[in-house]
């Protein structure tokens, strides 16, 4: 398997980025370790990575203020060599929005989707996928508004993530500055529509961040960045509900932390959550039937801001992106004990994001 890495290229005010773009290493899903990092594309800020269905293409935002001539950020879908791995571009576009943070597939694979963090704003791009792989027309554009109590992280809207609903194919947007999980529909035209009546509030000044979906579907993951939690939803008919809330950090922690990326295991038994400050690794174990989450454990992280993490698709390795320390930590994973083992360390320049394909 192939490990595709996305990084930062310049300084910003949250990270030093020293890479050149779009990085590569082979993975061993036996021994769970990777190979030395090579560049598959050279890029500006590529922070986050999507990657098709078949493997053929690759979507990868690129976080600037400027692209080209235009304000607001940028995207670039790539082909990808089959045997090296090797991306060539397609063709790119603007976001038309600020800072893009992350980029996702809709559930038929037939739309990007790209969240704008923004500045004064946080905003969703929509763009049609052509059959070759390229980015097709801008589909829709929509800016949110609100705001949280934080006057430093939450004095506007801020857009983190968007996730496809595996059921219903609704679009979910995760808005850190306005504590709230939206809901749209989107139409085969790539328009979005909001529905009001599913928006979940999050917690005043919880920051939400990133969704996982449980591999039953009918439970969902949110993390929030501020306030280090963890949110348990259940699907309620046409919408989803709060059941549970907890903290990733230990009884006592103190410092500065934010939560990072959630996943969720294979097995659906354990829910992972990384800590950047604390750089440690959470392990909540799941109760689906009181759809509610209790402590596991933590892991020293083996990085510095551990601002991504990836399980294998068997869930028995973890790979875990340390931004702060150019460095790439692999853990094996005890699905059972709830144990994670460190079994190596890399090198590879402020990685950001991280994709098996």
């Amino acid at each position: 398997m192939q490990l595709i890495v996305g990084t930062y290229t310049e300084p910003l005010p949250h990270v030093n980025g020293k890479a050149d773009g779009i990085l590569g290493a082979s993975f061993d899903p036996a021994s769970g370790r990777v190979g030395p990092v090579s560049s598959l594309a050279a890029a500006r800020n590529p922070s986050y990575l999507a990657v098709s269905a078949s493997g053929e293409h690759v979507y990868a935002v690129h976080e600037t203020d400027m692209f080209g001539d235009r304000p607001g950020g940028g995207i670039t879908a790539y082909a990808r060599d089959p045997r090296s791995g090797h991306l060539s571009p397609l063709n790119a576009r603007g976001t038309d929005g600020q800072a893009p943070c992350h980029v996702a597939l809709d559930r038929t694979g037939g739309f990007v989707l790209v969240a704008n963090y923004g500045v004064s704003a946080g905003s969703v791009t929509v763009y049609r996928v052509e059959p070759d792989g390229r980015l097709g027309d801008l589909t829709d554009h929509v800016t949110h508004t609100g705001r949280g109590p934080d006057p430093v992280r939450q004095g506007a809207s801020h857009v983190h993530m968007t996730a496809s609903d595996p059921v219903t194919g609704d679009i979910l947007v995760a808005d850190l500055g306005s504590d709230t999980v939206f809901s749209y529909t989107l139409d085969s035209a790539g328009r979005l529509t909001p529905r009001t009546c599913a928006h979940v509030p999050a917690a005043p000044g919880a920051g939400p961040r990133h969704l996982a979906f449980h591999p039953d579907t009918r439970h969902l993951f949110l993390v929030n960045e501020l306030d280090s939690t963890v949110c348990v939803l259940r699907r309620d008919g046409d919408r989803f509900a709060v059941t549970d809330r907890v903290p990733t950090l230990p009884a006592g922690a103190d410092g500065v932390n934010l939560a990072g990326a959630i996943r969720v295991s294979p097995s659906g038994r354990h829910v992972l959550v990384s800590n950047r400050g604390h750089d440690s690794l959470a392990v909540l174990r799941f109760d689906p039937a009181a759809a509610s989450l209790s402590p596991a454990g933590i892991t020293p992280a083996a990085v510095r801001c551990p601002r991504d993490f990836i399980l294998s698709p068997d869930g028995r390795h973890v790979i875990v992106a340390g931004q702060d320390s150019d460095q790439i930590a692999c853990f094996g994973f005890d699905d059972d004990a709830a144990a994670l083992r460190l079994l190596q360390t890399a090198v590879a320049p402020t990685p950001a994001c991280l994709v098996l394909a």
